[in-house]
């Protein structure tokens, strides 16, 4: 008869799961196989592949014996709690993991902190490159790199969860979270964290402008979807406009692509469909390669406003010689599914055109959740979130915001003036002299950066030259008045900073380092003096370092402009835009994957397959 012995108490972390046999075992016995198990699940201790270790022995009764240990050392995606007597570390959480969130923990010790990431995307992508996916030029996988990748090669853990915030709960220091996975999977799709520290880095959406019709008749260009929508909808317009059947005017409004906005994105991209259509549809689709037209709107009097006179000269120049129609000077008013409307500003008229596929790209916009937030903190008149050279959030303790979500609200120097002179004037004299401005000048670059754009500007080579008297003699001294004045114009250079992947990769390093140095510039401040108040900042102010930026423009030119004032057109331009773009990959696989790419796109053309 077949015995079943009953379940045992704990030995060691060893669970007894069933015994079958002939005879039951005695005490003596038990404890010898408990021991025999305890040295063998030490042997095992901490592999890395089973959770649990399942053993099977047979006895020489013809008994089965059957045992398994958990590990307590495996990874759980719950929050564990601190083991007590041990100090908690502050917990950090980090929503988003585009260039700012993604930069931020790059260079985050996270061995000094608990780390949460939450994102709805559990990948970082190489958002530049999005014009080139929407053409086959790159393709989709090729830019991206999963962020647990990208975590697991950092000091210390960090906890990532697929989530998409949907509130900031400043009073209460959390954060509600919400998971969009298919319904028939269990568990709770809403779930919240608690931070001492939280940073903002969720980027921003489209600007719509309130614009009727944009939303549901609009192709943007933000995410990895939206580029590969895109590269369906070209598709799928040229496989419409050969069907039999459609009069000419019909092929035409098929094979009128439209970009509404002359920024980076929208000339890039308008750059690289002309290539699309040049190099390889032409020769899939002959039969309506006369009927194709590009055409790119724009509010403004000139496309890349924003770069260098000559380079918005010449890619108007290019595109003209490309065949691709710019219109400046028009607004979009409406957009449905079959046309356009715009109102052409220097005339007054308004206009219709017929389009196949619209692309809208005219700057960004605040997302819902950091607008609610604004309004919790008291900043709902403004139009983005705003923080100080910090980063900190105004009006919200421990909350930093990083990126395209954000913007810092450089301090005027005029509101401090008065008590820069009196800093400065250290002995109470009512009058600065060129010796007391000299102490206090580097704590007023650092602290305010206009101020070395004004001196740059004015081609300062002298402090005695910026006390100069309005008929330009030498003063030794000024009272306070004259010192106002002679700094009045300074704020005039303050600028705001673009919303580019360069400056959000910036925030988030420095916004790391504050972190990783936090306790040691306590003791030991780095920053600027405070003007207002004894002793100085503890960290430095952020500081924007401008490395350049590009347009291409298609037919394997681009423009650049680098700093110090350099402007670089043409082929060789182009390949310099390669050869960085190439190295700033987040990783060596996407290095290769967008080298090989581009390769292949050389020798073999880009792939039309509609999938």
């Amino acid at each position: 008869m077949t015995n079943i012995a009953a379940p045992l108490s704990p030995l060691s972390t060893l669970q007894l799961l069933t015994v079958f046999f002939d005879q039951p075992l005695n005490s003596g016995q038990l404890m010898t196989i408990s021991s025999f198990f305890t040295r063998a699940s030490r042997a095992f201790n901490g592999h890395p592949v089973a959770s649990k270790l399942l053993v099977l022995c047979t006895l020489s009764s013809g008994g089965l014996l059957a045992y398994a240990e958990s590990q307590s050392n495996v990874g759980s995606p719950s929050v564990v709690d601190d083991k007590p007597g041990e100090s908690r570390k502050k917990r950090v959480v980090v929503l988003g993991t585009g260039w700012a969130g993604t930069s931020f923990l790059k260079y985050l010790d996270a061995s000094a902190y608990d780390v949460q990431v939450v994102s709805p995307r559990n990948y970082f992508a190489f958002t530049p490159l999005l014009p080139s996916v929407t053409c086959g030029t790159v393709e989709a996988r090729s830019i991206v790199e999963p962020v647990r990748k990208i975590i697991k090669k950092r000091n210390g853990e960090i906890k990532f969860c697929e989530a998409e915030c949907v509130k900031i709960d400043a009073t209460n220091k959390s954060v509600i979270l919400r998971a969009n996975f298919g319904t028939n999977l269990v568990g709770n799709d809403e779930f919240s964290l608690e931070y001492d520290y939280l940073v903002i880095a969720i980027g921003a959406q489209v600007n719509t402008f309130n614009t009727p019709g944009v939303k549901e008749n609009c192709h943007f260009l933000k995410e990895v979807e939206d580029a590969q929508k895109i590269r369906t909808s070209v598709i799928d317009c040229f496989e419409m406009a050969v069907l039999p059947g459609l009069s000419e005017e019909e092929r035409r409004r098929n094979l009128h692509f439209v970009v509404v906005g002359g920024g980076p994105t929208g000339v890039e991209f308008a750059a690289e469909l002309h290539d699309y259509f040049q190099e390889d549809l032409v020769k899939l689709y002959p039969m309506v390669k006369d009927l194709v037209k590009i055409t790119v709107i724009q509010s403004g009097d000139h496309i890349l406003n924003m770069f260098d006179d000559r380079i918005s000269s010449f890619a108007e120049q290019k595109f003209k010689r490309d065949g691709i129609d710019v219109q400046t000077g028009c607004r979009v008013v409406s957009v449905s599914d079959k046309e356009i409307t715009m109102k052409v500003k220097p005339k007054g008229e308004v206009c219709s055109v017929p389009h196949g596929l619209v692309v809208w790209s005219t700057g960004i916009g605040t997302r819902p959740v950091v607008s609610d937030f604004m309004k919790q903190i008291g900043q709902a008149d403004k139009r983005i979130l705003v923080t100080d050279e910090w980063l900190r959030v105004k009006g919200c303790e421990d909350v930093y915001a990083i990126g395209d979500c954000a913007s810092i609200t450089q301090r005027k120097i005029m509101e401090d003036i008065s008590a820069i002179f009196k800093a400065a004037d250290k002995d109470n004299s009512g009058t600065l002299t060129v010796g007391e401005f000299q102490d206090v000048i580097d704590d007023i670059i650092i602290r305010y950066p206009q101020m070395e754009l004004y001196l740059r500007s004015q081609h300062v080579q002298d402090l005695k030259d910026l006390l100069k008297d309005p008929e330009g003699n030498d003063r030794t001294e000024v009272n306070v008045e004259e010192f106002k004045l002679a700094l009045a114009q300074v704020d005039s250079q303050m600028k705001s900073l673009p919303a580019t992947a360069q400056v959000a990769a910036q925030q988030g390093a420095y916004l790391s380092r504050c972190f990783n140095q936090r306790e040691q510039r306590k003791e030991n401040p780095e920053g600027p003096r405070r003007f207002k108040s004894s002793g100085h900042h503890d960290f430095r102010p952020f500081r924007y370092k401008h490395f350049g930026q590009f347009a291409p423009l298609g037919g394997e030119e681009a423009a650049a402009e680098l700093p110090g004032d350099w402007v670089s057109i043409g082929h060789s331009t182009q390949w310099l835009w390669y050869s960085v773009y190439a190295s700033k990959q987040v990783s060596w696989r996407t290095r290769v994957l967008v080298v090989s790419d581009w390769t292949r796109r050389f020798i073999f053309g880009r792939d039309s397959s509609r999938i």
